[in-house]
């Protein structure tokens, strides 16, 4: 969901958000957009890439469905 634009310049932030990977969240709503493309309501969180144990927890985020996946 968060991907980097091809050829960008990285700066390491060793306390900022880590956005690889996948995280665990709760959809509850969906809506089309105008174009016919769906999007969740979703709740998650994202860890820090320092490893504190507090995390940002986001409410109500419009994800786009093609991002999301089932628990299995």
């Amino acid at each position: 969901m968060f991907a980097r634009p091809p050829g960008a310049e990285r700066h390491v932030i060793a306390t900022g958000l880590d956005l690889t990977g996948e995280v665990q969240g709760r959809l509850h709503g969906r809506f089309p957009s105008i174009e016919g493309d769906w999007l969740g309501v979703v709740n998650y969180e994202i860890s820090y890439a320092d490893g504190r144990r507090d995390k940002l927890y986001l409410v109500d985020q419009l994800v786009p469905f093609h991002v999301l996946r089932k628990r299995g």
